[in-house]
């Protein structure tokens, strides 16, 4: 049950539809915080998606967009999609499977956010939205604190869930290298972000199963010059011929263009 501060939070100022939906009675404070930038991708998800999504969309609908990359031959079993913003419906129900996907696949650490789940009977659609950034790296890495390359004080070097616990292991999906210490950058750091979506996608695929997608919706202003490179090289190490087959990368301004339910 919820306390009572958590039905009353003032909603968010920047939603220009369906602030009373119960969604906003239990999303994290982490993603209506990130509404109040003035730049916020997770508002313009909000108010661009809600109105043409909610209750439920053909996937027919979005397979008939040409892609700004990816294959238009692609078989699939058209139903309805029924969106999960962040994990959540907009009635307020958690996506079913989905924690349990996530303490697999992440364990105890921070947890993977994806801005979008489209679900259906025999579908799973997870949707990583860019609207001015770039796809996210790995933070540890980044900060000289990777596990693989970086020594303890003892000298001793740990090991990285993403490549030794079973579940989470990104070389079940992909061809990459183990970093190595004072090695290449590694292709893990680069597709941190992609690598962790896939992962949690196929785990939540199997468990309940339905057939895996896996989008990026991107402005056409960003994608080559920000985003094409880096979902190339992760594309092309996709290691399931019928998982690349069904990932896509679709312009905002096409899905603008629906129609609202």
């Amino acid at each position: 049950m919820m306390s009572s501060s958590e039905v009353d939070r003032p909603r968010p100022q920047r939603w220009l539809q369906g602030a009373g939906e119960p969604i906003f009675d239990v999303l994290p404070e982490t993603i209506l915080a990130n509404t109040r930038h003035p730049r916020s991708e997770n508002a313009l998800l909000w108010n661009s998606l809600y109105p043409r999504l909610w209750p439920g969309r053909p996937l027919s609908d979005f397979m008939a967009i040409r892609p700004l990359w990816g294959t238009r031959e692609v078989a699939f079993s058209d139903e309805d999609l029924r969106p999960f913003f962040w994990g959540y419906s907009v009635d307020g129900q958690r996506l079913p499977e989905l924690d349990d996907s996530l303490d697999a696949v992440d364990g105890a650490g921070p947890q993977t956010e994806v801005d979008l789940f489209l679900v259906g009977p025999s579908q799973l659609v997870l949707v990583e939205a860019k609207h001015t950034s770039r796809l996210g790296r790995c933070s540890r890495y980044g900060a000289g604190r990777c596990p693989e390359v970086q020594a303890r004080a003892d000298g001793h070097l740990d090991a990285c869930r993403y490549w030794d616990d079973g579940a989470a292991q990104f070389v079940q999906d992909l061809n990459l290298d183990r970093p190595i210490p004072e090695g290449p950058p590694p292709a893990c750091n680069r597709h941190y972000q992609l690598a962790r979506s896939l992962r949690l996608g196929g785990h939540l695929a199997a468990n309940t199963g339905r057939t895996l997608h896996l989008w990026l919706l991107a402005p056409r202003r960003i994608w080559a010059p920000q985003l094409q490179g880096d979902w190339i090289d992760f594309a092309d190490r996709v290691r399931q011929a019928d998982v690349w087959r069904r990932m896509r990368v679709i312009a905002w301004e096409d899905v603008s263009q629906l129609p609202s339910i």
